[in-house]
């Protein structure tokens, strides 16, 4: 679990977003989980749990890509201190954090990806980094 600084945003695969404890001393208040393939999560209460079924590829829907960088966008406004996973913690998550990123921060997603897998251990899918642009061109019109 990687947190990508400044700001109060964590990256990390399914076996660490289940370390409640770890979340806990972190001060994490937010779970979004993006993998398709990984079952729901029963996090305490007190957590704010997300989940958008997202796929390491090409195939997504279009709703549900906006709605998760968004989510993640208005938390990060809000400052809500926010752990982002997926299966492996290196595709989905750091570009839809970044992503979120650009939205939250009005940034050149480019550059908040460079910025987020200098910081976090990524192996982003090309395929599913491109319909995230996709999204992000629409919402910039």
């Amino acid at each position: 679990m990687t947190q990508i600084q400044p700001y109060s945003l964590w990256i990390g695969h399914a076996g660490e977003a289940r370390d409640y404890e770890r979340i806990a001393d972190a001060g994490i208040e937010a779970l979004v989980n993006l993998a398709a393939e990984e079952k729901c999560d029963q996090p305490p209460r007190e957590l704010l749990y997300l989940r958008f079924p997202l796929i390491d590829g090409i195939g997504n829907r279009t709703e549900w890509l906006d709605l998760a960088m968004t989510s993640v966008a208005n938390l990060l406004r809000l400052r809500v201190p926010t752990l982002v996973y997926c299966g492996a913690g290196r595709s989905q998550s750091p570009v839809i954090a970044a992503s979120a990123l650009a939205v939250a921060f009005r940034e050149n997603p480019e550059g908040c990806l460079r910025r987020v897998v200098s910081q976090h251990h990524s192996d982003v899918s090309p395929g599913f980094w491109d319909e995230v642009k996709v999204v992000l061109d629409r919402k910039a019109r």
